[in-house]
């Protein structure tokens, strides 16, 4: 069984921290678009901008249509950052447990 669970565990705890690290990679991509210091006419930027939009929208928006409106602040990335942290919390401690 360790076989199975040991890379399954590895895999999953991977996938979470690379999610963690491409929200805030796109966070600072949003911020970096909103200030002028990357302009989206350029392919690359175009390209990588759209990327995180289509890898992180689909998390943030459920969590967007729950939070109250702040004005400009959204803090969905926070949220979304705290949630996988938890995620990779509780999986630990639950394979700590199986073996």
């Amino acid at each position: 069984m360790d076989v199975i669970l040991i890379p399954l565990f590895n895999l999953i705890m991977t996938v979470l921290v690379m999610y963690f690290w491409i929200v805030i990679l796109s966070v600072v991509m949003s911020w970096l678009l909103v200030f002028g210091v990357v302009n989206t006419g350029n392919q690359f930027v175009s390209t990588l901008s759209d990327f995180f939009y289509r890898v992180t929208e689909p998390a943030l928006r459920p969590i967007r249509r729950i939070l109250p409106n702040l004005g400009g602040l959204d803090i969905s990335p926070l949220v979304l950052l705290l949630i996988i942290h938890f995620l990779e919390q509780f999986l630990e401690l639950l394979f700590r447990k199986l073996i």
